[in-house]
């Protein structure tokens, strides 16, 4: 609790803080009427308490820092490798984390879980393959790394709003002729669509 509090606290604050506060007791007469004795050393044990909770805070800190660095690494791993036989057990080994903690911090970073990222990167490459045409959806469940097609269908169907079959058959048609850069624009799922809306919370 005291690093998150003190993250808060820039370091020159802390540190003008406590000389702000021996100032007070050894002070002119002035400063001691303000504040009172008692007042005076309370003040002065708050702002040493701040400064050496900013201290404390420094390797949370730096730990928080290296585990956003570990969060990014491991999400271009999943922009590469998503038609790989990836899991969040694998990707946790990968950036040394556990799969428990990587998974809270990866949903916190980007607003979705590492599983959900996966699926979703892979069925926007999916789309692209079903557009051409000249795969079955079988094959191209297969060929962006799902190992299941009910999971593959069900969850194509979640983020697309139809089922690949039929996404297949309408998206040559609504999309021939169209370059196929403006084509993957036009029919990207969107990609944080299980992310908890923040402004629902608040209302």
């Amino acid at each position: 609790m005291g690093g998150r509090i003190a993250q808060g606290l820039p370091l020159a604050a802390a540190g003008q803080a406590v000389v702000g506060g021996a100032g007070d007791r050894a002070g002119p007469q002035g400063a001691g009427e303000a504040r009172g004795p008692g007042r005076d050393t309370g003040s002065a044990s708050m702002a040493a308490r701040r400064t050496i909770m900013h201290v404390t805070s420094r390797p949370a800190l730096e730990q928080h820092l290296r585990d956003l660095a570990r969060l990014r690494r491991v999400r271009d791993r999943i922009d590469r490798e998503y038609a790989q036989p990836l899991d969040v057990e694998a990707l946790a080994r990968g950036a040394h984390m556990s799969a428990g903690h990587l998974s809270r911090e990866f949903k916190l970073a980007y607003g979705e879980s590492p599983y959900s990222y996966l699926m979703t990167r892979r069925i926007e490459r999916a789309m692209a393959l079903l557009r051409r045409g000249d795969l079955s959806v079988t094959e191209v469940c297969f060929a962006v790394g799902c190992a299941s097609l009910g999971t593959f269908s069900t969850r194509f169907t979640e983020l697309a709003g139809m089922s690949p079959s039929t996404y297949r058959s309408q998206a040559a048609r609504a999309t021939a002729g169209m370059p196929p850069c403006v084509a993957k624009q036009v029919t990207r799922p969107v990609r944080n669509r299980e992310a908890p809306v923040i402004g629902s919370q608040l209302a």
